[in-house]
């Protein structure tokens, strides 16, 4: 593991595009697995701006998205389809035929799941995962549980991660209650991850994840067994590390 601690979340979000731009620039047609959340919206807008000053070029790029609410239309506004969109996929020059989200409205779950699965191996796997983390130690909608869920599947959300992401909504009401997400083997297979926090609220998370046991009861914990892991938090994130 490879941890990187900052001053603030711009420095944060500056050195995380950093490294997806390296990713890309070694690897033109890389396949890249996208979070969603207010924690990547600096990394995303600063590659923006990369691609914007012509140091990065996503024409050959595919990306995967690790989750998305159940029962949202992509085109509404709440949707992580909207969200990547409004903050990266509308602002680059992605072919939009090769990025892909798993579909948050779908009468058949599993095979939609098991689909997901099968594109990105087909694709030869992520060459690099994005990930933030839930205040409950979540990754995409992996919630604490009695075991590690593999592959893709949907899940019912915490009360915790459903008051969490209130914020976004007009009340906690019109929270989806459930979502897509990649498993946590789906996410372990990826060639690098790269996980991203910020703030105080996350200290615990970040400690639990990185020097407490490994248990499906702090989800990211199992990232310890990842063999090119990078950690980039600030201070405040990183408060109660053994350093």
């Amino acid at each position: 593991m490879k941890l990187i601690v900052v001053r603030s979340y711009e420095e944060m979000s500056m050195k995380a595009a950093e490294v997806i731009a390296n990713q890309m620039k070694e690897k033109e047609d890389s396949v890249l697995g996208l979070a969603t959340g207010s924690t990547p919206e600096g990394m995303y807008a600063e590659l923006v701006k990369m691609y914007e000053n012509k140091e990065i070029d996503f024409s050959k790029i595919t990306t995967f998205n690790l989750d998305e609410y159940y029962g949202l239309d992509p085109q509404n506004d709440q949707s992580y389809n909207y969200f990547m969109n409004k903050h990266l996929l509308g602002k680059v020059n992605v072919n939009k035929d090769k990025t892909n989200i798993p579909a948050g409205i779908t009468e058949d779950v599993e095979t939609t799941a098991r689909d997901y699965d099968k594109k990105i191996a087909d694709h030869g796997g992520i060459d690099i995962q994005v990930l933030g983390i839930g205040v409950n130690g979540h990754i995409g909608f992996n919630e604490p549980g009695p075991y590690f869920v593999g592959q893709t599947h949907k899940v019912d959300l915490s009360e915790e991660t459903i008051e969490a992401n209130s914020r976004f909504f007009e009340n906690a009401e019109e929270v989806p209650k459930q979502a897509i997400t990649m498993g946590m083997m789906s996410i372990l297979q990826a060639k690098k991850i790269l996980l991203l926090a910020n703030g105080q609220g996350k200290a615990d998370a970040i400690y639990n994840s990185l020097q407490g046991p490994i248990t499906p009861q702090v989800p990211a914990s199992i990232l310890q067994l990842h063999k090119d892991l990078v950690v980039i938090v600030d201070e405040d994130a990183a408060s109660k590390l053994k350093r």
